[in-house]
């Protein structure tokens, strides 16, 4: 199906998908609900559907277990089905979604493909590597997420995809143990080369001074991939430039709350408490204001 023939397709938008979106979203990114709610009300529902999309597929994998590949290519040929599936509400605002801000349906073929190499991937030789990993995961649904929110032109997305990279390399070093519970190694092996530790390391949860440089570093790369992307704001359109904003200030949050932590991801899990969280927004206010 072409993007035409989607765009004038008679899709029906659900109320009830809306609403599951909704409750998909406020469950489980607190962050991500916040943010979108800085959104003019259209926007806001869309984006929380293309959330709901992402985390249904992601959790497709997984909580998905011995049948999780099967389901995975199931949920991938009724998504990109010319038609929506009647029963799937979800599906059904999501099209809607689709059709109406025209995500091209390559972002969602890469999403779903991105998140299936957690079934076949499980360690990654190079941050390069990684980067394309987080470009499956995190910087298509950035891509998708640009379309929602309106752009001036396609110089906004280089920086799209960094701070898709910067959010999903800050999801990996704040839930480093609980992935390696699971059998996943996201941090890059040369990087644990670089600082002389090992996987017999993480599986004890050793934290000490390699550990710290370690973490130090990939801490410094995400810092420095959310200020590059920063200059991608303001090629957004001006009613989306806050809720983009925010949705990586109070994940870069996280960043120093590991910090804060001792560096423990083992048993500690970072993140911002909603006080801390609204107490960022004045100060992004301003500066969101102040761009150009």
């Amino acid at each position: 199906m072409s993007e035409s023939d989607l765009l004038h397709h008679p899709l029906p938008v659900a109320d009830q998908g809306y609403a599951r979106a909704e409750r998909v979203t406020r469950e489980n990114s607190k962050s991500f609900y916040i943010a979108s709610a800085l959104l003019p009300r259209t926007k806001r529902r869309a984006a929380r559907v293309l959330y709901a999309f992402c985390r249904v597929t992601d959790d497709l994998v997984d909580k998905g277990g011995d049948d999780a590949a099967r389901d995975l290519q199931q949920w991938r040929a009724r998504a990109l089905a010319s038609h929506p599936p009647a029963e799937d509400v979800l599906l059904n605002a999501w099209y809607g979604v689709r059709a109406r801000y025209r995500i091209p349906t390559t972002y969602v073929r890469q999403l779903i493909d991105g998140i299936g190499r957690d079934l076949t991937h499980t360690r990654y030789a190079t941050f390069e590597d990684l980067s394309k990993y987080c470009y499956g995961v995190a910087s298509t649904v950035g891509l998708m997420a640009m379309h929602i929110i309106g752009y001036r032109d396609l110089a906004a997305v280089p920086y799209a995809v960094k701070l898709g990279v910067a959010l999903q390399l800050t999801n990996i070093l704040r839930d480093i143990g609980e992935d390696f519970r699971q059998g996943r190694v996201y941090l890059p092996q040369e990087d644990l080369a670089r600082f002389d530790y090992s996987e017999s390391d993480l599986a004890r949860g050793v934290i000490d001074e390699r550990f710290k440089r370690l973490m130090d570093f990939e801490i410094a790369r995400a810092h420095t991939l959310y200020i590059e992307a920063e200059e991608g704001i303001r090629i957004l359109s001006r009613d989306g430039r806050l809720a983009i904003a925010a949705a990586a200030d109070l994940y870069r949050g996280i960043l120093d709350k590991i910090v804060l932590n001792g560096y423990d991801v083992f048993t500690k899990r970072a993140h911002l408490s909603k006080t801390e969280k609204f107490a960022r927004l004045p100060a992004l206010w301003w500066r969101v204001r102040a761009m150009p």
